[in-house]
């Protein structure tokens, strides 16, 4: 996916990553102990160097105190100021070259101050968890904090025995000591350094359903005094995860886990591989399985499929919020163009100032972007129609599949699934700020269904 690399710096967050060089692996271990808050770690990241020599690069890290730090086993020069460790190698990596880099830190983590509250590390009133989009992956470990550089990851947490450590990936050892126990997580589709999820904390743990041959293992963490109600809140994730694969084709990641943590949490959190809800999300009458259904649905739109940069954070959101819209529809509940014109109604009666491709920082997180873009692509479903929607929908995410994508690399996409030219839709959903009339659905001529069913006759 090289081909659809962006710009160098994010140009919301230009601080942010090193675009001269890459990390294709983070094997990061971690000291945690939850009373006085307190970490250690060593990371080890395997890099290659851009198409230029380096005589220096930087990691994103916020102020702790470094203990050793080591290139190719080497002592470089550095500086460690305003949440970047500048590093000089003792002479420089040739344009190309594989390197690695070893950093020991130590300290209290504090949150990422960001225009949306902290970031990243969070100390909770009993463990941690951590929730770094966009910019908040160096409140806890070194990292090219940037989303198109996505790396591998193990993570290895020690910490006080009675407490449950999980992250994203599989689990491939839980080894107890005396009074500690060491968890070792291993996620091996490339992950964006936000994306990376931690939560440290007293859960029982309960498996989702079976997922049978072939299936995808879905388990949770949950609070012993929410599991009643937990159970009957996610019930029917599994069979979301079911309608999904059949929308967007097979779930990216090897497995799937959710996390409650014992507090509430202003809006869920999507990881690879995990997502984060607070007590506030599990009230035993399934009043936020919308939310259940977005967060399950950014594990292809955002987690598999990674925007190039900020700037097209829309095509994380805009469907993820389109699948609450087919998950209701399938479900049971409203149908899509029921909720369009609930949200057309809604962005209607506010300020018509947010571009959707483009919404700048200050905008980047804001509803109408959720909205509009649940509207832009439910736009172009009544455009295409079911029949070649779907199929743009499903190719989108499978030749993607662990890549790198921008909004004009959509836009090319979706061109190539429409039955008449869709540029000036797409431009009006997407570049301009006055909002565009509802879409509607049409009556369609029909279609072969997707995937393509054998000839003969239907079989049930």
């Amino acid at each position: 996916m090289s081909g659809h690399r962006t710009t160098a710096t994010d140009p919301y967050f230009p601080a942010s990553g090193d675009s001269r060089y890459r990390v294709h692996r983070y094997e990061i271990a971690l000291e945690y102990r939850p009373g006085p808050n307190r970490l250690a770690g060593t990371a080890r990241l395997s890099a290659i160097a851009g198409r230029a020599p380096l005589t220096e690069f930087a990691l994103d890290l916020a102020a702790f105190k470094i203990g050793r730090l080591q290139v190719d086993g080497r002592t470089p020069h550095y500086t460690h100021r305003g949440g970047k460790l500048r590093i000089r190698p003792p002479k420089p990596l040739p344009a190309g070259a594989a390197f690695t880099v070893e950093v020991h830190w130590s300290g209290n983590p504090q949150p990422v101050r960001s225009p949306w509250g902290g970031l990243g590390w969070e100390e909770l009133t009993d463990g941690a968890l951590v929730a770094s989009q966009p910019v908040g992956a160096p409140s806890w470990y070194p990292c090219n904090d940037r989303p198109a550089d996505k790396a591998s990851y193990q993570i290895s947490v020690n910490t006080p025995s009675p407490y449950t450590v999980a992250a994203g990936g599989r689990l491939l050892t839980r080894t107890a000591k005396a009074s500690t126990t060491t968890w070792v997580y291993e996620q091996t589709a490339p992950t964006s350094s936000y994306l990376v999820g931690l939560s440290i904390g007293m859960y029982q743990t309960v498996l989702l359903g079976d997922p049978g041959l072939g299936g995808v293992p879905q388990s949770a963490h949950v609070p012993a005094h929410l599991l009643a109600k937990f159970s009957r809140d996610f019930a029917r994730q599994p069979a979301m995860m079911r309608l999904f694969e059949e929308l967007f084709g097979p779930y990216p990641l090897g497995e799937y886990t959710v996390v409650v943590a014992d507090e509430d949490l202003d809006v869920p959190v999507e990881a690879q591989g995990l997502s984060l809800f607070g007590v506030n999300h599990v009230d035993g009458v399934r009043g936020s399985e919308r939310l259940i259904a977005h967060e399950l649905a950014h594990q292809w739109f955002g987690n598999s499929v990674t925007i190039g940069d900020w700037r097209h954070i829309w095509l994380n959101e805009g469907f993820a919020k389109y699948a609450e819209w087919l998950w209701s529809e399938r479900s049971g509940g409203r149908t899509a163009q029921e909720l369009a014109l609930a949200a057309h109604r809604l962005l209607a009666a506010q300020p018509q100032d947010l571009i959707l491709a483009d919404p700048g920082r200050k905008l980047m997180f804001d509803d109408r972007l959720y909205q509009r873009g649940g509207l832009a692509v439910h736009a172009i479903r009544c455009a295409l129609g079911d029949g070649a929607f779907f199929r743009m929908l499903r190719d989108w995410a499978g030749v993607h599949r662990h890549g790198v994508v921008t909004t004009a690399v959509f836009t090319a996409h979706v061109a190539r699934y429409a039955p008449e030219p869709v540029e000036g839709l797409l431009t009006s959903w997407l570049h301009e700020p006055a909002l565009p009339p509802l879409p509607t659905t049409r009556p369609l001529p029909p279609r072969p269904t997707y995937p393509p069913t054998s000839s003969g006759p239907a079989n049930g």
